[in-house]
């Protein structure tokens, strides 16, 4: 790869601190010191876990080969074969593809000529609106289409709706070879999609038993979607394999996810800073908030520790855009309430050159940019917003990729994960289950009459709430 590609990405958490902000606002560096014992505790239990229980994605970067020459094999293929490739998958399965697909091929991917491309169209269909559906099927030809259908267990009501809706419009427009056009993303051995796939013949992937869905984007199921448009997947595993590296040790201040997770601590615990805000400057990194956000809320949002106490953990993510944001959202951040941490996500050098020229010269406030770039007016504007935070004592942080590519995106993948893996421990919390979700799950399905005993005895505690007054409805 070119040494650009190889630079590591940087937090710089100078705004963060009280040497900066003051001591009023911001946090001392004695404080940090004091929680390094706990941070070293938090690092050797992360280290220790390693490749078990949930913490499977850690060894991604390095227990893949033989995966990446297969998913490489079977990408050059579906590039051949397909117009069109579609991931059907929802949460982890879905917000990875397509932050990845977002920040490393062309910004218009989709509209772009075949020739231009790097592979077939890709859809990421994570939701289930009717008429999100129906607008899929109406731009594109399912008998040129691969549909790459995502679900660990075979059961997820979303993706699984979609599978049916799929398989039955494929077998009506391509007949018997309809199963050439659905490719498997799931577990190894259990599940509903691995029998239907031995069932029909899908070429399948797996996804580890010890990775999660917010966890899995290195695993086949981001790595897929990437190889099918181009992306260089093992770059982006050297990248995090070069972040994990930089997170072995125990010092605080030499382990940058170490270091971001006892600062996050200290916000949540000590300062009632409970609103993590995701601001990228470039287009390419908008939906890497999106990603962060169900990474941090799904993880850190619980209300028992471990040893069974009561506990209500958790930051809000918000996910912002620079420069777009500052005109909906900057306000409230700089004279809101003091509970933000805005992290800016920075790049070093974009892939274009976006030169102004000159005009306007009649008025003195437009006449001044030119001569200067789009380049230089971005990280201005990131300035001029990192300076009102500073003004009015609010919390920032800069990451800054010296490029986006996969090398550094996946050195950032890696670097929220461990993050998030160390605030979990530091809360003692398990940051890798989701009960408020999976009651959310059997609600539902409990509404659909799912005939399962603990999804009528669901709908059996639903029909005990409190009836609605029409006086409430207007």
């Amino acid at each position: 790869m070119a040494e650009m590609m190889k630079k590591p990405i940087t937090l710089d958490v100078n705004h963060m601190m009280a040497d900066t902000l003051g001591f009023q606002y911001g946090i001392a560096r004695s404080q940090v010191e004091e929680y390094a014992p706990f941070a070293a505790a938090a690092n050797q239990a992360v280290q220790a876990g390693r490749g078990k229980n949930w913490l499977g994605w850690m060894e991604l970067p390095y227990n893949q080969a033989e995966i990446v020459n297969k998913l490489e094999k079977v990408a050059a293929k579906v590039r051949e074969k397909f117009d069109t490739f579609v991931v059907l998958g929802i949460g982890g399965s879905a917000l990875g593809p397509i932050a990845v697909q977002q920040a490393l091929n062309h910004l218009h991917y989709n509209e772009l000529p075949a020739s231009k491309r790097n592979g077939p169209r890709l859809y990421v269909e994570d939701n289930i609106d009717p008429e999100r559906m129906q607008a899929l099927l109406d731009v594109i030809d399912v008998k040129t289409t691969c549909f790459n259908v995502i679900t660990k267990s075979g059961a997820t009501a979303e993706t699984m709706s979609q599978y049916l809706t799929v398989s039955e419009l494929l077998k009506k427009e391509v007949g018997d070879k309809w199963a050439e056009h659905i490719i498997a993303t799931t577990d190894t051995e259990k599940g509903n999609l691995i029998k239907l796939s031995k069932e029909h013949g899908f070429e399948v992937f797996y996804i580890p038993a010890t990775v999660g869905g917010r966890f899995s984007e290195l695993c086949p199921v981001g790595l897929l979607p990437a190889a099918v448009c181009g992306i260089d997947i093992r770059a982006m595993l050297e990248g995090a394999a070069a972040m994990d590296a930089r997170c072995k040790g125990d010092d605080v201040w030499k382990n940058p996810a170490l270091l971001e997770a006892v600062l996050q601590y200290i916000c949540m615990e000590d300062m009632g800073i409970n609103v993590q805000v995701t601001m990228p400057y470039a287009d390419s990194l908008k939906y890497m908030a999106d990603w962060f956000c169900q990474l941090w809320a799904e993880s850190l949002g619980k209300n028992v520790t471990r040893k069974g106490m009561a506990c209500n953990h958790g930051q809000t993510p918000v996910k912002s855009l620079g420069v777009t944001d500052q005109h909906s959202q900057l306000q409230l951040y700089t004279e809101g309430p003091y509970d933000k941490c805005i992290t800016f996500l920075k790049v070093g050098e974009f892939r274009a050159e976006s030169p102004i020229p000159h005009g306007c010269e009649e008025f003195p406030d437009v006449a001044f940019l030119g001569g200067k770039s789009l380049n230089q007016l971005i990280e201005a504007e990131r300035q001029g917003t990192e300076y009102a935070l500073y003004k009015k004592g609010r919390m920032s942080q800069v990451i800054t990729l010296p490029e986006v590519n996969a090398y550094t995106l996946g050195q950032l993948i890696y670097f929220y994960e461990m993050t998030t893996a160390y605030v979990g421990e530091l809360l003692d919390i398990d940051a890798f289950n989701q009960p408020g979700v999976e009651e959310s799950k059997i609600a539902s399905y409990a509404v659909l009459g799912n005939t399962s005993e603990k999804y009528q005895k669901k709908a059996a505690e639903m029909k005990n709430r409190p009836a609605e007054k029409e006086a409430y409805i207007l």
